[in-house]
């Protein structure tokens, strides 16, 4: 993107696109497109070792710092700074055009706008005959990027998502970079539970900050749980696609996961360069934004 070039220690990566490329790298597509993936999957050490020596380094380097700076410190103080939701109000499709202004100039795989990006994402949920709460959330997802327009870091927007505040699993891409962390130095992190309970459910977890967790409390209550889990979730790898943290979830978590991993091969493996008419296709998405989401939303 072309506000977002790797020139400080905050940006890595040449474009946001570059981590979800490398996340194709890692989760290649189901034989079978559309067919939800496995609950886990079960790589051999070798395979993993194959894996982070093919990774680019710019890939690499944004998880040094994802895996550095994601503690529940400043987990909490994001919390406690998006969550009252203060900085501008938006209807959902300001917020696209919003969003569209993180426009990629350095992807080579494609030139589109965000916008269409978000399109490619709903119309095939839509060609797949799926509830229109369903095709909202395939639009609407990665809205939560607005975050680099609010001047956070790369690491603090994008990346794999995991739970803090207690010991971090090795299945989560590049653990071995949370030596960094200096919640590792924290005795009280470092059991599986940490300062929660078995069971005690996702909800009571705090997630590492970024672009799901500030769109889902943006959205949050004005749209059916599973597109809420979608949302909050969709990076969340180490649960969803490698069965990692399955003691604090509760039976509510492990029902609604399955609506998680229906969406995950649409948010993978539905861009491509035959771009939506956006003109043709809003009428169309704005009754959706009005009956679910109506009018403006605090941001």
């Amino acid at each position: 993107m072309s506000n977002l070039k790797p020139l400080s220690e905050s940006s890595p990566l040449a474009s946001l696109d570059e981590w979800e490329d490398d996340l194709k790298r890692r989760y290649p597509e189901p034989a079978a497109p559309g067919d939800a993936p496995a609950a886990a999957t079960d790589k051999g050490e070798a395979q993993f070792r194959d894996y982070r020596a093919e990774a680019r380094a710019s890939v690499k380097e944004f998880y040094r710092l994802n895996h550095r700076y994601q503690t529940v410190d400043f987990v909490r103080t994001k919390r406690e700074d998006y969550l009252a939701k203060s900085r501008r109000k938006m209807s959902v499709w300001e917020a696209l055009e919003y969003l569209n202004t993180l426009v990629d100039d350095s992807d080579p795989d494609t030139e589109l706008p965000q916008i269409e990006h978000c399109l490619q994402t709903a119309e095939a949920i839509r060609r797949d005959g799926h509830p229109r709460w369903f095709i909202l959330t395939g639009l609407i997802h990665d809205l939560g990027k607005i975050l680099c327009l609010f001047g956070e870091p790369q690491w603090a927007v994008v990346g794999d998502t995991f739970p803090v505040g207690c010991a971090f699993s090795p299945k989560i891409v590049f653990a071995e970079f949370f030596g960094e962390n200096p919640d590792r130095q924290q005795a009280e992190y470092q059991s599986p539970c940490g300062i929660y309970s078995a069971g005690c459910g996702l909800d009571n977890v705090l997630m590492s900050w970024g672009h799901d967790e500030y769109l889902y409390h943006v959205v949050k209550g004005r749209l059916p749980p599973e597109a809420l889990y979608m949302i909050r979730y969709h990076s969340f790898y180490p649960a969803h696609r490698d069965g990692a943290y399955g003691h604090l979830m509760n039976a509510e978590d492990r029902r609604l996961f399955a609506a998680v991993r229906a969406f995950n091969p649409y948010d993978l493996y539905t861009k491509s360069q035959e771009r939506p008419l956006v003109a043709e296709l809003r009428p169309f998405y704005q009754d959706l934004i009005d009956e679910y989401l109506p009018g403006e939303l605090s941001w």
